[in-house]
């Protein structure tokens, strides 16, 4: 079996929650060792104690579950066992964490410092704010940088996304910012410091509502599932027996939209989108008389035979239905690479609090579940 790219790479985890350790197991998944060092004074990542109810009585964190595959888990009081801790920065290529701004001083674990004794070292630091003190949580940058002003039926209240979305974009910055920082020192340049924060995070993250804004003037608003620029986008459609999304882009796939529904005259009434959007009130009304007159699954296999944009509302059970996730026991979760091209390992189980504390390093992910089993 060929090596993952990232073979026997060692990165030492000192983050909790989820941007950090998301990022570890990307990197395990791309065959690094990645070493989950936790506190053992209060209980190690946080999220091992936020369970999900389950049927069979059992407390698993799906949580922590969810992205700390393949890792194995160490017991370090950073501030009492320091010389243990120097040896495992001695011997890391990666170093997570997501101290508070100020928390890395009173740690002595200053980045300056480390890379000063460490010159190969590559920092990977997720912060809430880019200077601030205060600790960054997923719901808070939602709420403060708009995603949540912008989320949720007009005219409703603000909604959370449901899940730590910002977390996950935090985790892919950084992800970026690592690998190019191993691909800038196998050309010699050294380690370096990635530092990552949510809100920065956030900010990039606003894409087209940002653009919206800058070059308007006018304040993004929740609009349902619906797109600012773009009509029908996003809207659903009514049928029969079952509801529809609609995710049309493009001038002719609204006319086939409308040939499906029987009303080739209404794509001739609004043959451009910039109309569409204007008159979105009176078209969506228009939508949704024809849509009650076809049967759900009949018109989808009608829109998709005709290359229109168009798909089921399903439940979250359903849309796993395909997936073939890692099994351990009661244990389950998802690969997270979603992308080709290079081989992988299967990876171990999440590990129990200390689990590997006689052996840090050891094989990498040994005792490995594959996606199935």
């Amino acid at each position: 079996m060929p090596l993952p790219p990232l073979n026997d790479l060692k990165v030492l985890e000192l983050a909790t929650i989820l941007a950090g350790p998301a990022t570890g197991m990307f990197l395990a998944e791309l065959g690094a060792r990645v070493l989950k060092v936790e506190n053992p004074r209060t209980g190690g990542d946080p999220t091992r104690g936020w369970y999900h109810a389950r049927e069979d009585g059992q407390q698993l964190s799906a949580y922590f579950s969810c992205a700390n595959w393949g890792k194995r888990s160490g017991e370090l009081d950073l501030g009492r066992e320091r010389e243990r801790l120097e040896a495992l920065l001695a011997q890391s290529d990666i170093l997570l964490m997501n101290f508070k701004p100020g928390d890395e001083v009173k740690l002595d674990l200053q980045p300056e410092d480390l890379m000063q004794r460490y010159p190969r070292l590559i920092i990977g630091w997720v912060t809430g704010y880019p200077d601030s003190p205060r600790a960054g949580f997923d719901a808070l940058i939602q709420a403060e940088s708009g995603f949540m002003h912008m989320n949720g039926p007009p005219g409703g209240p603000a909604c959370k996304l449901p899940v730590a979305l910002i977390d996950l974009l935090a985790a892919h910055q950084l992800k970026e910012g690592l690998l190019l920082a191993l691909w800038l020192r196998d050309r010699g340049q050294g380690g370096r410091l990635i530092r990552v924060s949510l809100w920065e995070t956030a900010l990039a993250s606003l894409a087209n509502q940002a653009t919206n804004f800058l070059m308007t003037g006018v304040e993004p608003g929740p609009e349902g599932t619906e797109h600012p620029n773009l009509f029908p986008y996003g809207t659903i459609l009514e049928c029969r027996d079952g509801k529809l999304l609609l995710a049309i882009g493009r001038d002719r796939q609204f006319e086939r939209l409308c040939e499906c529904l029987v009303d080739p005259g209404l794509s001739v009434e609004y043959p451009h989108n910039a109309a569409r959007v204007r008159h979105r009130e009176t078209l969506r009304e228009r939508l949704k008389l024809l849509g009650r007159q076809h049967s759900c699954q009949l018109l989808l296999e009608q829109l998709l035979a005709r290359g229109v944009p168009a798909g089921q509302l399903q439940t979250v059970g359903q849309a796993l239905q395909g997936a073939t996730p890692w099994s351990a026991g009661p244990l389950r979760g998802l690969p997270s690479l979603a992308f080709s091209g290079f081989p992988r390992r299967p990876l171990s189980p999440p590990p129990r609090l200390g689990q590997h504390n006689d052996d840090p390093w050891g094989p990498p992910n040994s005792d490995a579940a594959r996606p199935g089993e």
